[in-house]
């Protein structure tokens, strides 16, 4: 999704990506959230939370349950996001606990959830 000015203009986007919850009852599709931006001049001013809750909205909407994201612990609690942790869902490698975050998207979609989030490989053909 992308948020643009009165011209037209990209200033901001989101992107959503299907990842996986490998849990002890199977592999469970899940969304992850990155990247996040908008554009220096425009920050501040309610884009980027806009661009979460609408994103937030529609993933919801299409029938996922959580969503997981690598983050700012100042910024994505305030849409409901807390530590992964919490759930029993540990990152897909080491990280600090309060910078890997989940919400379920309904209370008590992650209930008995406990694993480890994948990546799809082509995340990791990234340099």
């Amino acid at each position: 999704m992308v948020a643009v000015d009165e011209k037209g203009e990209i200033i901001g986007h989101i992107l959503f990506s299907i990842i996986s919850l490998l849990a002890k009852k199977g592999v469970i599709a899940t969304i992850g959230l990155a990247p996040m931006a908008v554009k220096p001049e425009y920050q501040n001013s309610g884009i980027g939370s806009a661009l979460v809750k609408e994103g937030l909205n529609k993933c919801k909407s299409l029938g996922y349950q959580h969503v997981f994201v690598l983050g700012h612990p100042n910024f994505y609690p305030k849409f409901g996001f807390q530590p992964s942790k919490n759930f029993g869902v540990n990152p897909p490698f080491p990280l600090p606990n309060e910078v890997f975050m989940a919400i379920e998207l309904e209370q008590g979609l992650l209930n008995g959830l406990e694993g480890k989030i994948e990546y799809p490989p082509a995340f990791s053909a990234v340099s």
